[in-house]
Formats: C-alpha cells, structure tokens, sequence
C-alpha cells in the first residue's frame, strides 16, 4: 500500500520532469526573450516587447525592436544588448542546464542583460550574482 511520502514523492517528481521538460522546447523557440526589445533594457525604464515589423537575427534567435533606432543599435553590437547565454536563465545555467525565461525577471549587471526563470528564481540569484555568474561562465561552454 501506498503511503502519503509516496505519492508526494511521485508527483515532485514528475513536476521536475515537466520543468525540466520545458528547456528543449524554449531551445528550439527561436523568438528571443519571448518578443521583448533587448534594448529597452537598457534604458532604465520597464522593458517593452517588440513588434515584427522591427526584427533583426543574432546566434540563430530572433529578436523583436519597438522601433528602427533600438533595432540599429543593436545591428550595430550585438553584442552590448543581446541576454547574457542567449537569453537562457541565467541561475540554471549556473546550476548546469538550460531553461526558459520570464523576460521579467531580469536584471542589467555591467552592462550585460541577465534573465531568469522566475522572480522567485531570480531572488535566489540575486543573494549571489558574481558567484552564479563566475559559476555560468564555467558551465556554458559545455551547454552551448
């Protein structure tokens, strides 16, 4: 017979199969921070999305602009706005694994864009940032 650990053992269990499951399919989503302006993260305002009429291709994902100068700017480099592991969270790279995004949960650290999962997610990361961006900086050579 079953007990109650059991069970509950069993449905965490496959909750983390279903998070864990969602990484691929973010992967092969080619939409970047799922249609957000990667520039207007810089502007000290809130984010905005994009729209398709301004779009521009960087590392085979597609970003969305809300207006032809952001797109320049980031035509120009690249490199300065797209989201640090190509947008990936930032903690679960850290932790070793891909896994999508809440375009909000973001912050600008020296001028690079990081995103996570969550909030909640990102609460965890913020206790330490330099230390799980030393650690994702280690692990996403071999994620890549």
């Amino acid at each position: 017979m079953t007990n109650r650990r059991q069970i509950l053992g069993l449905v965490a269990g496959s909750a983390a199969t279903l998070v864990i499951s969602a990484g691929p399919s973010f992967a092969k989503d080619p939409l970047a921070l799922t249609g957000y302006d990667p520039v207007s993260y810089f502007s000290g305002r809130a984010p905005v999305k994009g729209t398709s009429d301004f779009t521009a291709n960087h590392r085979g994902l597609t970003y969305r602009f809300s207006s032809t100068q952001n797109r320049d700017a980031f035509t120009a480099d690249p490199k300065k706005y797209a989201p640090q592991y190509d947008g990936y969270c930032a903690y679960g790279v850290s932790r070793g694994y891909k896994v999508g995004v809440d375009p909000l949960a973001y912050k600008v650290v020296k001028g690079k864009l990081y995103v996570n999962y969550s909030r909640s997610v990102q609460r965890t990361w913020s206790r330490d940032i330099p230390g799980y961006i030393a650690k994702a900086e280690e692990n996403w050579p071999s994620l890549n």
